[in-house]
């Protein structure tokens, strides 16, 4: 059987494509296409041949990749993709619009439906240099929703990396779709029963992110944080930050994995998707305290791996930290839930019964 590996564009290094990087080493002899290709700032493929579109021809696209919104549906409609019997597409946008020869299979892992189409102004809260073209902008991905519903009817079946992404896939596309959860390279992370004195945030600096409560709440506590990650939001948290608050930036490998094994927890104060770093935490025994929304229902259990706090406020934060500091924490436990659930074994026995099952056309009755 012949593969492709479509995704939206590899000028980055997230969590989707840190999942494609895991599909690309599972699939070791599929080919591998993309919009735009930034070797030097996404995932590593070693001498793995990447084909793009015409849009990597254009002067400095990877760097300002979002200003082509309107052309990567017509550049992924462009690919020949005809010779190939199964196409996986790794999607949070445009990937999924690829075209596949009628008696081929199309299986899309989707990460998110597009974010700046369908929840624009959240979207753009992100990205305050395009708010002055709000109204422009509303005209163009008026006319782009319309071309996503069309081209979302593409793919034979979604996997979802959670059920709340699964949820917005049946809404809003009206497609069978399967939430499994995506996994994480457990080998990357140490494991250890001793905790130092810190909590920790590992997240980049967005406003959507919520790391001002988190700072807030350390700011009355006056217990040590530690804030590993950078963004445009950086500066305006580090104003408001007192001495107990620590901010790294981007760390090494190497160091992120000690910052996750030894913390007395990890916080997400964000309302995820998904979340990798929950998982990541998990791996390296450390509990979650996290806003009890999205992603985390899937990965999260309360008062065994994790507490969550139900409202995006200090107060409610710091309700859930001081009970987190009474609770007796078995690392181990932590450890085992997440190993027997979150690892790349798990993800891809679930994976490649799904494709059997797609490719001898028996997928409809395990679609949730």
């Amino acid at each position: 059987m012949k593969i492709a590996l479509v995704h939206d564009y590899l000028t980055q290094k997230g969590g989707a494509e840190r999942v494609f990087e895991l599909l690309c080493q599972h699939f070791p002899e599929a080919d591998i296409f993309t919009s735009l290709y930034d070797p030097q700032n996404t995932i590593e493929l070693g001498d793995r041949r990447v084909q793009t579109t015409l849009l990597q021809n254009i002067p400095h696209a990877a760097k300002y990749f979002r200003l082509l919104a309107p052309f990567y549906y017509p550049a992924f409609r462009s690919l020949d993709l005809q010779r190939y019997d199964l196409i996986i597409s790794s999607c949070s946008s445009f990937a999924k619009a690829v075209q596949k020869r009628p008696d081929a299979k199309h299986i899309c892992f989707c990460h998110n439906v597009p974010r700046f189409l369908w929840d624009t102004k959240s979207y753009l809260r992100e990205y305050k240099d395009f708010q002055a073209f709000l109204p422009i902008l509303d005209q163009i991905f008026h006319r782009m929703k319309r071309a996503d519903l069309i081209y979302a009817q593409e793919p034979d079946l979604y996997v979802a990396n959670s059920s709340t992404v699964a949820q917005r896939i049946r809404t809003i596309y009206n497609k069978p779709v399967i939430t499994v959860n995506y996994p994480v390279d457990a080998a990357r992370f140490k494991f250890s029963h001793e905790k130092e004195n810190y909590f920790l945030v590992m997240s980049r600096l967005l406003s959507y992110k919520r790391v001002d409560i988190i700072i807030e709440a350390f700011n009355q506590l006056g217990w040590p944080l530690v804030i590993s990650g950078d963004g445009p939001e950086r500066s305006r948290l580090q104003a408001k930050a007192k001495e107990n608050i620590t901010f790294l930036g981007q760390v090494s490998d190497a160091e992120r994995c000690r910052l996750l094994t030894k913390a007395q927890a990890v916080i997400v104060a964000a309302l995820e998707d998904y979340g990798l770093v929950p998982i990541e935490a998990n791996i390296s025994g450390t509990p979650v305290i996290s806003y009890g929304a999205g992603g985390v229902l899937d990965t999260q259990i309360p008062g065994q791996t994790g507490l969550f706090f139900q409202h995006q406020t200090p107060d409610a934060l710091q309700a859930t930290l001081l009970e987190s500091c009474r609770m007796k924490w078995n690392y181990d436990e932590i450890r085992d839930h997440a190993l027997s659930h979150f690892t790349e074994k798990v993800f891809f026995d679930r994976v490649g019964t799904l494709i059997q099952e797609l490719c001898e056309q028996r997928v409809p009755h395990l679609v949730s």
